[in-house]
């Protein structure tokens, strides 16, 4: 997650291409995402999540110093494709693994204390990036890939066995038998996935529309905007395992509307401000509406998927962060460059209001075929 913030600054100031080609190349990494992800949870099914995690951690560390010695936009909008396959296989893989090895209750417990990792790794890299970025971007590669690589030998290393609830592999027709229902006649899951979908579009803006805006548009310093980033991962570092503690007793499809209430009201507010402690309390209000949301949400998607198909379906969660990420960098930059980066944020937004919407509007009990 070092290289992916400044992909869109990398586009801009290194190959020198327009804000919208930039945000393609954002959308091409969330096009091999998209794709890779059903395909990858049911591999985690089939041969077990571990498998998968390891083979992840591998290639994107060694994919990551390949791409450091790319410098035509044509060749790197191919490879930031497949640099997804890899490295976003981790995540389905992921949350399936969390999702079985704990009990219902502390799934949402569980998924803060897994975002508090990322973050914590967060809170590092984009300040380390934002510096680095200024001597020589491909240190952002050379640092990416090698923090990769050290997590791989890391999972490696460790006797699996002793600590983990052990899982039969299966073959393909088998988890079918044990589970003949599918995605698509599955009612719920399917609304679920539709009202994740805007408030993800809005959440990725922070990765695409939202540096060029504050360096481009405001003339902030790219050290300026890996500050404001680490700044948001530092407050979930500290409040979002206590803060999902404390709404432990919240209903999923509560704390989902709540969070994207607070997401759309952080994102909007960045039509009205310039200075930076402005900026920073905006960052604060959607930072609280990530840590509500993200959590709760991996926790429903856990809640309504089969035993046997639980990396499948954390695969078409996750597809849905991908569709996210193919959306909102193309949406925002071409906003941005037509129009100007406050209507960016007025379409934000009204996006994280529909999913507010769709989740207070969700019932609890649907029938699970259509």
């Amino acid at each position: 997650m070092m290289v992916l913030p400044f992909l869109a600054l990398y586009g801009t100031s290194e190959l020198k291409v327009s804000e919208s080609e930039a945000g393609l190349l954002l959308t091409s990494f969330g096009i091999g995402s998209l794709i890779s992800a059903p395909f990858v949870g049911k591999m985690s099914d089939r041969f077990g999540e571990l498998a998968v995690i390891k083979f992840s951690l591998y290639s994107t560390g060694i994919f990551l110093f390949i791409l450091s010695f790319v410098e035509t936009y044509s060749l790197l909008l191919v490879l930031c494709f497949v640099f997804a396959i890899f490295s976003e296989s981790f995540r389905p893989a992921t949350l399936a693994f969390l999702s079985n090895q704990v009990t219902p209750e502390q799934r949402k417990t569980s998924f803060a204390i897994y975002r508090l990792a990322i973050n914590f790794g967060m809170s590092i890299g984009p300040v380390l990036g934002g510096f680095l970025s200024t001597i020589d971007f491909k240190y952002l590669f050379y640092f990416d890939g090698t923090t990769a690589l050290l997590s791989a030998f890391f999972v490696s290393s460790i006797n699996w066995d002793k600590l983990i609830k052990k899982k039969v592999n299966r073959s393909a027709e088998e988890i079918g038998l044990a589970n003949p229902k599918t995605i698509l006649s599955d009612s719920k899951f399917l609304y679920f996935l539709l009202a994740v979908l805007p408030v993800s579009i809005v959440f990725f803006q922070h990765f695409s529309s939202m540096p060029l805006y504050l360096v481009e548009e405001l003339g902030y310093e790219k050290t300026i905007f890996g500050l404001l980033v680490a700044f948001n991962t530092v407050i979930i570092i500290f409040l979002e395992v206590p803060l999902n503690n404390w709404m432990s007793g919240w209903k999923d499809k509560n704390s989902l509307a709540f969070g994207a209430f607070l997401t759309a009201i952080g994102f909007g507010a960045l039509a009205f401000v310039i200075d930076f402690s402005a900026i920073a309390l905006t960052i604060i209000v959607w930072t609280f509406g990530e840590m509500i949301f993200f959590p709760a949400a991996s926790s429903m998607a856990a809640e309504l998927s089969p035993d046997e198909k639980r990396g499948e379906y954390m695969g078409y969660f996750q597809m849905v962060f991908s569709l996210s990420l193919i959306i909102a960098p193309w949406m925002g930059t071409s906003i941005l460059e037509n129009y100007g980066g406050i209507y960016v944020w007025y379409v934000s937004f009204i996006l994280g209001m529909i999913s507010a919407v769709m989740f207070y509007l969700l019932k609890e009990k649907v029938p699970r075929e259509i």
